[in-house]
C-alpha cells in the first residue's frame, strides 16, 4: 500500500457525536478538551471558544464565521470547506490540519500554527498571517490575494519548503517572510490590475532554493530578497523591483 503524503486527506479516526449546545454547556463549565467529535457542519459562528481543544475533531463544512478560537487547538482536525471568514485564529495551532477549500477570508492567523497543514484551494484573503509558521503546508491553488478593504498580510511568516504552485499572491505581504525551499511554480506574485491594489511585496523575503519557474511577479517589491540558487525558469520580471535583491548565482543586483 502507497505510504501517504502529509498532504493528501487521511481518515478521520472514529469520532465522537456532540451537540453545540453540550459542547457549549461543557466549555462553561470549565472544560476545554473535545478531542475527536464529530461537528461536520454544524453552526457555531461568533462563539468565544479561546483555548479550546478539538484536536482530530471532524469540522467539515462547520459555520465558524468570526469566532474566538484564539490559542485553541486544531491538531490533524478535518476543517475542509469549513467557513472561517474573520474567526480568530491567532496563536492557535492547526498543525497537520485538513482546510482544503476553506474560505478564511480575513481571519486572525497571527502567530498561527500551520505547518504540514492542508489550505489546497482554501480562501485567505484578507488574512492576517503575520509571524504564522506554514513550513511544509500545502497551499496549492490558495487565493491569498488582498479582499477590498484589508490586505493580506504573511510579514514574517515560515513557508519554507511550502507548496505555493498555482497560488495567487498578487497584492500581498511577504515582507522578511521566509520562503526558502517554497515551491511557487506558475504562482501568480504580480501587481494586480485592479485598481487601486498595492504591487506584491517581497522586500527582504528569504527565496533560497525556492522554485519560482513561470511565476508572475510583474510589478513586485523584490528590494534586498534572497533568491540564491532559486530556480526563475520562464518567470515574469517585468517592472520588478529588484534593488540589492541576491540573485541565483549569488550575485548582488545593482542598478
Amino acid at each position: 500500500m502507497a505510504k501517504l503524503t502529509s498532504f493528501q486527506t487521511k481518515p478521520l479516526l472514529t469520532t465522537i457525536d456532540i451537540t453545540v449546545e453540550e459542547l457549549l454547556r461543557r466549555y462553561i463549565a470549565g472544560e476545554r478538551s473535545f478531542e475527536r467529535v464529530n461537528l461536520c457542519e454544524v453552526d457555531l459562528h461568533n462563539a468565544h471558544l479561546h483555548g479550546l481543544n478539538l484536536n482530530q475533531a471532524d469540522l467539515r463544512q462547520a459555520r465558524l464565521g468570526k469566532t474566538d478560537f484564539s490559542q485553541a487547538s486544531f491538531r490533524r482536525a478535518d476543517l475542509s470547506e469549513a467557513i472561517l471568514w474573520g474567526t480568530d485564529l491567532s496563536e492557535a495551532d492547526l498543525y497537520q490540519a485538513i482546510l482544503r477549500e476553506a474560505d478564511l477570508s480575513g481571519a486572525k492567523l497571527s502567530h498561527t500554527n500551520l505547518e504540514r497543514s492542508n489550505l489546497s484551494k482554501a480562501i485567505l484573503g484578507g488574512a492576517n498571517l503575520v509571524h504564522a509558521r506554514l513550513a511544509d503546508a500545502n497551499l496549492f491553488e490558495a487565493d491569498l490575494r488582498p479582499t477590498s478593504d484589508r490586505i493580506t498580510d504573511l510579514g514574517h511568516a515560515i513557508l519554507s519548503n511550502a507548496d505555493l504552485c498555482y497560488a495567487n499572491l498578487s497584492g500581498a505581504v511577504l515582507y522578511r517572510t521566509n520562503l526558502n525551499g517554497a515551491k511557487l511554480c506558475r504562482a501568480h506574485l504580480n501587481q494586480s490590475l485592479q485598481q487601486g491594489m498595492k504591487p506584491t511585496d517581497l522586500s527582504e523575503a528569504s527565496l533560497q532554493g525556492a522554485d519560482l519557474s513561470y511565476a508572475d511577479l510583474t510589478g513586485a517589491i523584490l528590494r534586498k530578497a534572497n533568491l540564491r540558487d532559486a530556480d526563475l525558469t520562464g518567470a515574469v520580471l517585468t517592472n520588478v523591483d529588484l534593488t540589492g535583491v541576491t540573485m541565483p548565482d549569488g550575485s548582488v543586483y545593482t542598478i
